[in-house]
């Protein structure tokens, strides 16, 4: 069973820098988008940062130029490297795969980070 697991999360000041990791358990048989998403108190579930098979990457507009996700195939692993951080940026960041297994095709979930900006 595939299971997701997020950790780096944490307690940051204004300006500083976080990497998150979200490693992989369970095998597969390919992948099709890997992603960040991040919940702020009440507020909906929002994408960060995403990257397909074909190298294709999103980000959203408050992160551009500040957070870049990256994939390590041979750990399993996708980061996401934070710099800049603000305090708006304070929510809980979920890892999210498109995975193909041999239940089918759907949506992982890791059970999410904390992630702190404050002075």
């Amino acid at each position: 069973q595939v299971q997701l697991a997020e950790s780096g999360g944490g307690l940051v000041q204004p300006g500083g820098s976080l990497r998150l990791s979200c490693a992989r358990s369970g095998s597969i048989f390919i992948w099709y988008i890997m992603g960040w998403y991040r919940q702020a108190p009440g507020k909906q579930r929002e994408l960060v940062a995403s990257l397909d098979r074909d190298g294709q990457q999103n980000y959203a507009d408050s992160v551009k130029g500040r957070f870049r996700i990256s994939l390590d195939n041979a750990k399993d692993e996708v980061y996401l490297q934070m710099n800049s951080l603000q305090p708006n940026d304070t929510a809980v960041y979920y890892c999210y795969q498109d995975l193909a297994t041999r239940s089918g095709r759907r949506d992982y979930w890791g059970q999410g980070t904390q992630v702190t900006v404050s002075s």
